[in-house]
Order: C-alpha cells, then sequence, then structure tokens
C-alpha cells in the first residue's frame, strides 16, 4: 500500500540485508528532531544477522507538531501520516515474505509514541515492539477505542522519571491497553536518567531481535 499525507513523500533508509534475503526485519522510528539515519545507529548495538533494518523519515525532521499529549486534531495530519507510513513499510515487509511475526518495531521519544500508537491500532502478531520513552498518543483521559489482538507481542517500554516530556503515567497508561490487547508487557523505569536511550535499553532491543529469530540471548536466559 502506498503512505498517505506530508510525510509520504519521505524516502526510508535502509540497511542490513534486503528485505527479500532477510529473516526478519526491525522498524527504527526516530523522534522528533531526529533522522532516519540517526537511528539506524541503532544497529551497531545490535545482532543483525539475517535482518533487514528501515528507518521512514519524517518530513520536517518532526511526525507531528505539538505534544503526543495535545488534543489528537492539533498533532493532524502529521500524526495520521506517520502512521500510514509505517502501515505501509509493515505491509511491503509482509510483501517481501516476512511475516509480521518477524518483524520487530522500535521507536525513541516521539518515534515511540508513533510506534505505539500504530501496533495499538493495527494489532497483529509482531516479532517484537519497543518503545523507547514514549506512549501512547492523545490528552489524558483519551486513551480508548482501540481493538484486535497482539496475540502475546512481547513489548518493551522504557523510560527516564521524571522525563520532561513523557509522564510516567503515561507509560503505565500505555502498558495496561497493550496488556489489554494480548501483548506481554515489560516495562522498565529509569530514576532520574535524561531524556536518552540507555546501554540497559539496547541490550533488551537486541533481546527483542534474538526472540524474534529464536536466538538464545543472556537477557532472555536471565528473564526466564
Amino acid at each position: 500500500m502506498s503512505a498517505l499525507g506530508p510525510h509520504a513523500a519521505e524516502p526510508a533508509a535502509y540497511a542490513g540485508l534486503p528485505p527479500q534475503e532477510a529473516t526478519a526485519a526491525l522498524v527504527l522510528v526516530h523522534g522528533r528532531g531526529g533522522s532516519a539515519e540517526d537511528i539506524l545507529g541503532l544497529a551497531d548495538f545490535i545482532d543483525g544477522r539475517d535482518l533487514a533494518l528501515v528507518a521512514p523519515r519524517a518530513a520536517g525532521h518532526t511526525w507531528y507538531p505539538q505534544s503526543f499529549l495535545a488534543p489528537v486534531a492539533a498533532n493532524e495530519p502529521g500524526r495520521s501520516s506517520g502512521l500510514s507510513v509505517l502501515e505501509s513499510i509493515v505491509e511491503d515487509l509482509k510483501a517481501s515474505g516476512i511475516p509480521s511475526e518477524k518483524v520487530i518495531l522500535a521507536g525513541f521519544s516521539q518515534g515511540a509514541c508513533l510506534t505505539l500508537e500504530f501496533v495499538a491500532r493495527h494489532p497483529q502478531r509482531f516479532g517484537g515492539v519497543a518503545g523507547l520513552t514514549g506512549g501512547l498518543i492523545g490528552p489524558p483521559g483519551s486513551l480508548g477505542g482501540y481493538e484486535g489482538s497482539l496475540d502475546g507481542t512481547p513489548v518493551f517500554l522504557g523510560s527516564g522519571d521524571p522525563d520532561p516530556h513523557v509522564p510516567w503515567a503515561r507509560v503505565e497508561e500505555t502498558a495496561e491497553v497493550l496488556e489489554q490487547l494480548g501483548a506481554v508487557v515489560e516495562v522498565e523505569r529509569y530514576p532520574g536518567r535524561p531524556h536518552t536511550i540507555s546501554q540497559d535499553e539496547l541490550v533488551r532491543l537486541d533481546a527483542l531481535v534474538a526472540q524474534a529469530l529464536s536466538r538464545p540471548h543472556p537477557e532472555l536466559t536471565r528473564s526466564c
């Protein structure tokens, strides 16, 4: 399918194997002010064997203009366009022979919010989801209307507390919604951590990739 809206014309960045040759895919979504190339740098911390890497690109380096806690209409059409871009990428990967159970999605900050909103609105069994400092999009008290099943998708949510942009309460609300949709959610709070990605979160992301590829991983062994 084709993406719609202001982000549709922005070319994604690719690394790793071509999707037609890969066993799985990792979709990395950058935050406000970031770039596709920046977020692809996370691949340096991941065992990328057999993996296609895809990083969508936001027009003007931002997926939507306001806080993710603003009224939804205030973040249109960027929000809907970003969701459309992610849907298009996942469908293209599936058409290339990578099933959704082998697609891992991860985002940081605004990219985490977009990623989490996408999986909640397009629930299916994904290989894994990592929301690195983010939550579902919408003002306080507005979350709801999500239907379908994530069918046991492993989800990792990590965030500093306090964070200047993402209230810890929204991380907890997001975990609850995703669990109601059938995800297996792990949440990690990092007291006093700045708005960044920690080494522990990179280990957790690598573990999600390993799990999707049925590889052994020290983090998976420790969690059992």
